[in-house]
């Protein structure tokens, strides 16, 4: 197997704080492994036997409830750390993570775990943020399915993806990986209905753009009003 070249991890936070021959070292306990879009890195209940951290591509997370429904939980996005059960005390993933495109990801083996954190702390660090801001963005979500309107949800999820993994393009700022209506329906609590009746009114008005599962914030300043209902009430007297 080939070695990974230190030069694509060099500045990631997990490796950061170690020497050329620390990263080198941890690297060589490493597997690159490429998953074409659509791919299943893991799945949902299976054994937690690896950990991972992504170098290129972006993942959708999904979890499915016992009563069969599914959700779109998250999206990973290059850097980030994933599927660190370990740092939960779970032995099986909480959820199935896909390949929403072509992406490549190195792998460590669950069993060296608890070894590297206590060899690496910096590790052990970038699981403790990345657990922390998953748990903060499970609330934010927790709190506007509770308290908000479903176009404040929407606007606050395209938001969210934009901020996460947006690019600048001529008409704004596109969300740089393949997100359907149905994605965002289940990440914000509602139907496929719902969401394409809210983009086409946005769509009209030139807040978004959207095809071929792109989307494009055309208008991030008044999505951010949308998002903390400013506009909602005249958005939806306008929406047919």
């Amino acid at each position: 197997m080939a070695a990974v070249d230190r030069s694509l991890v060099a500045n990631l936070p997990m490796f950061a704080g170690l020497s050329p021959a620390e990263q080198d070292e941890l690297l060589r306990e490493a597997r690159s492994i490429r998953y074409p879009k659509g791919t299943a890195v893991f799945d949902q209940g299976k054994e937690a036997d690896r950990f991972f951290i992504l170098l290129h591509g972006h993942l959708r997370v999904e979890k499915t409830t016992p009563q069969g429904q599914q959700t779109v939980v998250r999206y990973v996005s290059a850097g980030e750390l994933f599927g660190v059960a370990q740092a939960m005390n779970l032995t099986h993933y909480p959820a199935t993570a896909v390949a929403a495109v072509d992406s490549i990801a190195l792998a460590w083996p669950s069993s060296s775990w608890h070894r590297l954190i206590v060899k690496y702390p910096s590790l052990a660090s970038s699981a403790l943020q990345t657990v922390g801001s998953r748990l903060q963005d499970t609330q934010a979500r927790v709190m506007e399915m509770s308290n908000e309107q479903v176009e404040q949800r929407v606007a606050h999820a395209l938001l969210r993806l934009a901020k996460q993994a947006g690019r600048k393009v001529d008409a704004g700022v596109e969300i740089d990986f393949p997100i359907s209506r149905q994605d965002v329906a289940e990440m914000t609590g509602t139907t496929l209905h719902t969401v394409s009746r809210i983009l086409s009114a946005w769509e009209s008005q030139g807040l978004v753009e959207g095809g071929r599962q792109r989307i494009v914030l055309r208008d991030a300043h008044r999505l951010h009003g949308l998002a903390e209902g400013q506009e909602a009430i005249q958005i939806r007297k306008r929406d047919p």
